[in-house]
């Protein structure tokens, strides 16, 4: 495939000439490492079960057990993939300085495999890599509670405080994390270059981050597959593949 198009070369061209990159990234940046999304029509999660609405999950056991039930015997290719050139060459724009925060949609983990450190990533929507009590957030790893549900066929209250745990992730209806949501409108305020990755940029709140950039005079660069709602607002758009298109933009062989 040649990606040296005149939309790709705009984008490394507008990299170049930026100081404050935020990127923002969405499931499109993970299917190239084998992880399905959640939404496209006819292929994605959500078409194939039905999502366990958060406040069902706290208010009965038997929905709990439900969620385990298929956290623990449904699709494993979150946990088997590794990072993808999409994210390397994120990771390179971090590191290079010139990226300052992720902002992702994603709960893959990624980004973390990838290099680019905790404190440049700023998680919507969690984190499914591990699990967590509701009540008083001690963290509990996967593994161990996988060996728990195998033994006992069940998950138990939280050992600290009796108090719910649950996948640290946010569910369809559970409030979106207040801490995370204030990061990245402050990273969103201060950069001069806003690039999307992935992002069908139909879930709100978290789509109106390109939106308030704009607003406020940053570039605008979405890199996605299919065409999106804010195409329109954008300084160049990329509908091609995105691990080859980042990664002649940033010189990854």
């Amino acid at each position: 495939m040649n990606v040296r198009s005149d939309d790709v070369e705009q984008l490394r061209t507008m990299i170049d000439a930026a100081e404050r990159i935020v990127i923002f990234t969405g499931a499109g940046i993970s299917t190239e490492s084998g992880i399905p999304d959640f939404r496209s029509p006819g292929t994605g999660l959500w078409n194939k079960i039905k999502p366990i609405e958060f406040q069902d999950f706290v208010a009965s056991d038997d929905v709990r057990q439900e969620s385990w039930r298929r956290r623990f015997s449904g699709d494993r290719s979150m946990e088997n993939a590794v990072p993808n050139n999409g994210h390397r060459a994120v990771a390179q724009l971090v590191k290079a300085g010139k990226a300052t925060a992720v902002i992702t949609q994603n709960v893959d983990n990624l980004h973390q495999d990838s290099g680019v450190e905790d404190r440049n990533i700023i998680e919507l929507h969690g984190n499914a890599q591990y699990a967590k009590c509701l009540s008083c957030e001690t963290r509990y790893e996967l593994d161990d509670l996988e060996d728990q549900y195998k033994k006992r066929g069940r998950i138990d209250p939280c050992g600290q405080c009796n108090g719910i745990i649950k996948s640290a992730t946010i569910s369809f209806g559970q409030a979106m994390p207040v801490t995370a949501m204030e990061r990245a409108r402050a990273e969103t305020s201060t950069c001069d270059l806003f690039i999307v990755i992935g992002s069908s940029l139909v879930v709100y709140p978290a789509a109106g981050f390109p939106e308030y950039a704009k607003q406020l005079g940053a570039g605008l660069a979405i890199v996605n597959r299919e065409e999106t709602p804010l195409d329109y607002l954008a300084d160049v758009t990329v509908h091609e593949e995105i691990g080859p298109s980042l990664s002649y933009v940033v010189g990854i062989n």
